[in-house]
């Protein structure tokens, strides 16, 4: 009999920091905080406060029921040790689809940035370009892919830390011909809360969509060293690192410009907040950067939607072809599968250019709220399903700062509905439903 081939444990805790980064810090935060800033105002500094709440307590979760359960690949099988079959096959799905879904739209997001650069060439032209290379980047090792995905991460986490220092720069400093800005943009264009608690709830889906991400430290089990110490040691670096580049440049660019001005511009706000710095040139490298972002978040998709068909394959429940290796020990035909989406992405966008984006992050919101609830629910019931194993890492305060992230997760997720496109809603539920039937058709194979 043909021995299995397995993936190797090439990454570490360095990597796999850097890969949670990428995977968060991009198109959601480039692109999507226009689409916030316009629903909340300046109190979109508050929803990302709350979101990142959320996300630490859900993150310390995943992370003590990684080192409890150590045999684990993916979180599938950490919630199927704890939930059981259903739930567990219903979050890799959507996980992958969340991960499908966003990769196409964030090849389109890069396509329109690259368009700063160059205005005459379609969309679509664009968005091939950068399909093809992130293609070309996940069937190389899995080193090479950690690699790249951490210098990728790496550039942009230290532009963002440049941006943060040159932004509180403009709001409290004079200097030059530049007047210090204050803090008058925080309430003087209809205060605070210009658009009151509803624009808060609104931003909410924008705001879980662009931390969404972060949980792919759960796929990497299978090919991290030591994963009872590299995972919890990545939440830890990990979660400081997200809140801090994501409320900062959201406090300084709300500071910096009205907010009424950030939406329906064809740059960044990240961009224009360099603009305003008047270095020569600022603005493009800015524009580089967030590019960068955008492929690396990329990169973390495409590699964590792959691993799901790996493990699905390794374990029957798709068929065997796609769990096959090559040389370098890549799941070569779960990475083309994947990849298949983003050509499709590139035809779509050859109709609905720019649009595409935005048409998917809503139920992108959706999903990954979902999947932070199915997370937060098996971390409260994991410490009875696994208390005979031995844990170096428990989460303090519990079970009461779960409870807090689930009760607010589904107060979120209400507030969504009643405030969301019902065809956003409609399309994202009948998704979830397709998925629940082929369980139940394929449930006796499953068990």
């Amino acid at each position: 009999m043909k021995t299995k081939q397995k993936l190797q444990r090439t990454m570490t805790s360095r990597h796999i920091t850097m890969m949670a980064l990428g995977g968060a810090i991009g198109a959601g935060l480039f692109k999507g905080s226009s689409a916030a800033i316009d629903m909340a105002g300046p109190a979109v500094i508050i929803a990302y406060l709350i979101g990142g709440m959320i996300l630490l307590i859900i993150m310390q979760g995943l992370a003590e029921m990684a080192v409890r359960n150590r045999d684990a690949r993916t979180f599938r099988d950490l919630v199927q040790s704890v939930l059981g079959i259903y739930p567990a096959y219903f979050l890799d799905w959507i996980y992958w689809k969340m991960w499908v879904l966003n990769i196409t739209a964030e090849s389109v997001v890069a396509a329109i940035f690259l368009q700063y650069w160059l205005p005459n060439y379609p969309i679509w032209v664009l968005a091939l370009f950068v399909s093809v290379l992130v293609t070309i980047i996940n069937l190389l090792s899995v080193r090479v892919f950690a690699e790249t995905e951490y210098w990728l991460a790496l550039i942009k986490i230290t532009v963002i830390i440049v941006f943060i220092i040159a932004g509180l720069s403009l709001i409290f400093l004079t200097f030059g011909n530049h007047t210090a800005v204050g803090f008058s943009n925080l309430n003087d264009h209809n205060g605070f809360f210009p658009n009151g608690t509803t624009g808060l709830i609104m931003a909410m889906l924008v705001v879980i969509y662009s931390y969404g991400g972060t949980e792919i430290i759960g796929i990497t089990l299978a090919e991290t060293k030591n994963p009872e110490q590299a995972v919890p040691k990545a939440v830890r670096g990990t979660l400081i690192r997200i809140i801090s580049f994501y409320i900062l440049p959201f406090f300084i660019i709300v500071t910096l410009i009205p907010w009424y001005e950030v939406n329906g511009v064809p740059e960044s706000p990240f961009v224009m907040v360099f603009k305003m710095i008047g270095v020569p040139g600022a603005d493009h490298v800015m524009n580089g950067v967030v590019i960068l972002a955008i492929i690396s978040s990329m990169n973390s998709g495409l590699y964590g939607s792959s691993r799901i068909i790996y493990t699905q394959a390794i374990d029957g429940r798709i068929p065997p072809f796609f769990s096959h290796l090559s040389k370098r020990k890549v799941p070569i035909y779960a990475i083309l599968l994947c990849t298949s989406a983003l050509y499709i992405g590139v035809l779509i966008s050859l109709f609905a250019g720019s649009k595409t984006f935005e048409f998917l992050m809503g139920s992108l919101g959706y999903t990954v709220l979902v999947i932070w609830l199915i997370i937060g629910i098996a971390h409260l019931k994991s410490r009875k399903k696994l208390q005979d194993q031995n844990s170096s890492y428990s989460v303090k305060l519990f079970p009461y700062t779960t409870w807090a992230a689930i009760i607010t997760l589904c107060a979120i997720l209400i507030g969504i509905i009643l405030t969301t496109s019902l065809i956003v809603t409609g399309v994202t539920l009948a998704i979830y439903i397709f998925i629940t039937v082929t369980y139940f058709y394929k449930k006796s194979k499953l068990e």
